[in-house]
């Protein structure tokens, strides 16, 4: 097994604490709701900011946003300038830290696969998400240890490791047609995998079982926990159980942090938990917004439905005489095919606002488009803060993990280009938290 260089438990906690002071002092720029102003919101406290932005063209802002070193070079000397005039002074430095550069470290492969012969495993797997999953087993520790895959789906993760590490797997899944999919391809192949169907909110660490919860707590000690991609609260009930449990090393990537059932994010450490914060599942959206670049089609699609969406915004506005915004369900792309006319009325009908006798339609998508260059750039602001909220997350979870008596790794198990949530937690529990 290769050695894992675990950063000082005060190196994270450092960094914690500077993301933490940047978010509290920046939330004007990034805790904003973009679809529901008429105006940059802090045009007034950062005018140079505001100036920048608006001489942006609209088809530079997509790469910008999909590039976070271009976009803080472009709006960075602006806010300097800002700062400098209010008297203040942020570290701007952390708009371009990576998770190596908080950790000390880049995460390094524990093993290669041999992908070409494995390729009955990647049959129907989505060609981003085998590299997802191959890269996450590569980084990988290997402790020799049976692994628990936490919402493990049909166990593509966890079937993997079965054949490329020969341990026992243990694939939890609530979803009982997944686990049979995943169970059948196991025994065909005469892999050590079990799948077993259950809840992962209905499990109860040891000593908190009821009657009513029977659901068999599948944590030990003597194990490796791993999860890709639970989202919001299960990977946290991951963390909690895990640590309860003492389960001896740990291996998640976090993913849609707003998945969550509080109406505000609760901190696991106990700096987030003393942290000024307040954030809502719509700030914890935040680290999830990041542009691809699409094929031309599907940026004009995509450019069209928030014209559209933001036109019909100032109508019903109008209709309603209440001046607040009203979100529409999803829509079907061929409904983009139509006209703006349409949509107005089948959003009208989907939010029962009446639009009485209106005509001139192409007045309130002009209206739209120009609100959607607004928008545009309100998001483009908050976005130079996304991967410090981000990080600002991932290190709650790892400081938590300290607290709990971990040694913690962090970094990055893949390119951004595969996946933009690519953090790798790795948690190693220090044998003298043991008994």
């Amino acid at each position: 097994m290769k050695q894992i260089n675990y950063p000082s438990s005060h190196r994270l906690l450092e960094y914690f604490t500077k993301l933490n002071q940047l978010l509290e002092k920046s939330t004007p720029l990034w805790q904003v709701r973009a679809f529901e102003a008429k105006a940059l919101p802090w045009e007034g406290m950062f005018p140079s900011l505001a100036k920048a932005v608006w001489t942006l063209d609209d088809d530079k802002l997509d790469g910008l946003d999909a590039n976070q070193a271009a976009l803080v070079e472009a709006l960075a000397p602006a806010l300097t300038e800002d700062l400098a005039a209010l008297g203040v002074d942020w570290d701007l430095s952390l708009l371009t830290q990576t998770l190596s550069d908080i950790s000390g470290a880049v995460l390094s492969k524990t093993n290669e696969l041999d992908t070409k012969g494995l390729a009955h495993f990647s049959a129907h797997i989505k060609g981003r998400k085998w590299e997802q999953i191959t890269a996450f087993v590569q980084h990988l520790p290997q402790y020799g240890l049976p692994v628990l895959e936490w919402c493990a789906g049909k166990g593509h993760l966890g079937r993997l490791i079965a054949k490329s590490r020969g341990v026992d797997v243990v694939s939890l899944e609530w979803q009982e047609a997944l686990c049979e999919e995943g169970q059948a391809f196991a025994e065909k192949w005469h892999l050590t995998q079990q799948f077993v169907c259950a809840d992962a909110f209905a499990i109860e660490p040891k000593g908190h079982r009821t009657r009513q919860q029977q659901t068999t707590n599948p944590f030990r000690e003597e194990q490796q926990a791993v999860a890709l991609h639970a989202c919001g609260d299960l990977h946290v009930r991951l963390l909690q159980l895990a640590a309860t449990a003492n389960t001896q090393a740990l291996a998640i990537s976090p993913c849609c942090y707003h998945l969550i059932h509080a109406e505000q994010y609760q901190g696991l450490s106990s700096l987030a938990k003393a942290s000024a914060l307040r954030l809502s599942r719509h700030d914890l959206q935040l680290p999830l917004q990041q542009s691809v670049i699409a094929n031309p089609k599907q940026q004009s699609l995509r450019l069209r439905e928030i014209a559209w969406r933001l036109g019909f915004d100032a109508l019903q506005r109008e209709c309603r005489g209440i001046d607040a915004y009203l979100p529409l369900p999803a829509i079907k792309q061929s409904q983009l095919s139509d006209s703006f006319e349409a949509f107005c009325h089948w959003a009208a009908q989907q939010k029962s606002v009446s639009i009485g006798n209106i005509s001139d339609f192409q007045s309130w998508l002009a209206i739209g488009q120009q609100r959607q260059q607004l928008t545009r750039r309100i998001d483009l602001v908050a976005h130079l803060f996304r991967q410090v909220l981000e990080q600002w997350l991932i290190l709650d979870r790892c400081c938590f993990l300290q607290e709990q008596g971990y040694r913690v790794q962090l970094g990055e198990f893949c390119p951004n280009s595969v996946t933009p949530r690519n953090a790798l937690i790795l948690a190693f529990k220090t044998t003298e938290f043991y008994g």
